[in-house]
């Protein structure tokens, strides 16, 4: 069992973790697929002491992905590893202009202990820059789309990632594949805080995409 799935204080704020003798369990949920859904529990808060970043466990208490920041400023990169330390995936911050508020994901690959950052990302994200009360699509934070543009492969992101509240939709067909939501916790009495939060993936989305997008929505809306 991980140690992140023993609760350590009553009530969690920011960085604190759970009370109580029992594991964080995560539950099965469904999203607009019809199956089962894999369930990670997202905890804002990286493993290293001297480091900002992720930590992601599943049902279990374990490992499953994790991120470092050592810069503990805005970053122009990011990297989500597995829990072995090996790059997963890589998102770089777009300095075209045309592409303002945007990220490129790539598919990492480890050379000698190092990610190398391919030349085409597979996927962008975009933050929606056009967010107002009087707007139609104001509860479009981003969006997502395969590289190069494809409309079939498209995506939108609505609701809040702050109070983490938040559907990733597949545009084409209106489909909710990933959902961001507040972790309830078992134990009668027992609160989470902002900084734990369930991250609910359809089975015919990958995980290490919908987290690598948690990453990103966390740079945009979280500062």
């Amino acid at each position: 069992m991980f140690p992140f799935s023993k609760h350590r204080s009553r009530s969690v704020h920011g960085d604190d973790v759970l009370s109580s003798t029992q594991p964080i369990v995560a539950v099965t949920s469904i999203v607009e697929t019809g199956g089962a859904c894999t369930t990670l529990t997202v905890w804002r808060k990286s493993l290293l002491v001297s480091c900002e970043g992720f930590t992601v466990i599943d049902s279990n208490g374990d490992l499953i992905y994790r991120v470092d920041n050592y810069a503990r400023t805005r970053p122009e990169e990011l990297i989500l590893m597995d829990k072995d330390g090996n790059s997963v995936l890589l998102m770089h911050r777009t300095k075209k202009i045309t592409l303002a508020g945007s990220w490129g994901i790539y598919e990492a690959k480890d050379t000698n202990g190092e990610a190398k950052v391919p030349k085409s990302p597979i996927w962008y994200m975009r933050k929606n820059l056009k967010m107002n009360i009087l707007s139609t699509n104001s509860n479009i934070l981003a969006y997502v789309y395969s590289a190069p543009y494809d409309k079939k492969n498209s995506y939108v992101i609505k609701g809040s990632y702050r109070c983490k509240s938040c559907k990733i939709m597949h545009v084409p067909s209106n489909r909710t594949v990933v959902e961001i939501k507040r972790k309830e916790a078992r134990t009668k009495g027992v609160r989470f805080g902002s900084d734990v939060f369930d991250l609910v993936v359809s089975p015919d989305f990958d995980t290490g995409l919908a987290m690598a997008l948690v990453l990103l929505l966390d740079q945009m809306f979280s500062k």
